[in-house]
């Protein structure tokens, strides 16, 4: 039926969800490589993860996640 208006699928804010969602785990998984690095490495794996990395990471997704969390909060 042409013109008939249908909901979007997982609702309007599903890029700000998204974003909150890819923002938080590279965050959260930043820091966790830091705080507390696998017990088991394979033959290619560095002994600890690159700091400065993973805190530009940390960083960078902190800070999609949130913008992401202002703009469903703001509405």
């Amino acid at each position: 039926m042409v013109g008939s208006l249908r909901p979007m699928f997982l609702g309007e804010d599903l890029l700000a969800y998204l974003v909150l969602a890819i923002g938080g785990a590279m965050a959260v998984g930043s820091v966790a490589a830091l705080v507390r690095p696998p017990a088991r490495r394979g033959d290619g794996d560095l002994d600890r993860a690159p700091v400065a990395r993973s805190l530009v990471f940390a960083a960078i997704g902190a800070v999609g996640a949130v913008w992401a969390l202002a703009s469903l909060i703001s509405g």
